[in-house]
């Protein structure tokens, strides 16, 4: 009578199995975490273009926010410019962290504010770096100002920077890899735009 594998061969067999079965899931949790590797963008691409151009249009709106906190003593406008500093310059701080992990210089020297958008010409009007932007005019204009002229300007100023912000950003949310980048973009598109509807309203109470 012929015998079946006796247990030393089944486990033998047994090992041999299990050692395929973790191979197997090894190769396909490695081709995993090739696939989902933190991808490069190159230094001309929209995601390094936000990141540089955002940092700098940020940059701006932390200083406006900062000049009317010391040009008025409205309880409103100071913890709207304190909203504002605090949150751009925490995302600022993110996309300059972004481009130093990505080994990307943080100004482009030769390269035009928002060709990764396919703008020809990236300044606003009035000589203004971006669109949006306040003009070194604006900006002596409102250190200069001070109680409800200083809230007026600020609130204009600001309005128009959202705008060019929302713009940007809206093309990072057109054109970045799908992402935290893209997903912040798409942040200050809401943030922003609920912002300009809060800052028409005090502008109205201020009869401007």
């Amino acid at each position: 009578m012929r015998r079946g594998p006796g247990r030393t061969q089944w486990a033998a067999i047994t090992a041999v199995a299990l050692a395929l079965l973790f191979a197997g899931g090894a190769f396909t949790v490695a081709s995993a975490e090739r696939d989902e590797a933190p991808r490069t963008p190159a230094t001309d691409s929209a995601d390094a273009g936000f990141a540089r151009d955002m940092s700098v249009h940020h940059q701006q709106a932390v200083e406006m926010s900062f000049i009317v906190r010391d040009r008025t003593r409205d309880e409103s406008v100071r913890r709207l410019a304190y909203d504002i500093a605090n949150t751009q310059a925490n995302q600022r701080g993110m996309m300059l962290g972004w481009l130093d992990m990505w080994g990307l210089p943080k100004l482009q020297s030769g390269v035009e504010p928002m060709t990764w958008m396919g703008m020809g010409t990236g300044g606003g009007a009035d000589g203004a770096l971006m669109p949006g932007m306040a003009t070194n005019a604006q900006m002596d204009a409102l250190r200069k100002a001070s109680g409800r002229e200083a809230e007026v300007l600020y609130l204009k100023l600001m309005t128009e920077h959202h705008k060019g912000g929302v713009h940007m950003a809206q093309g990072c949310v057109q054109k970045c890899a799908p992402g935290v980048e893209r997903d912040l973009a798409q942040g200050m598109v809401d943030a922003q735009q609920s912002e300009i509807l809060l800052m028409a309203d005090m502008l109205r109470k201020r009869g401007a």
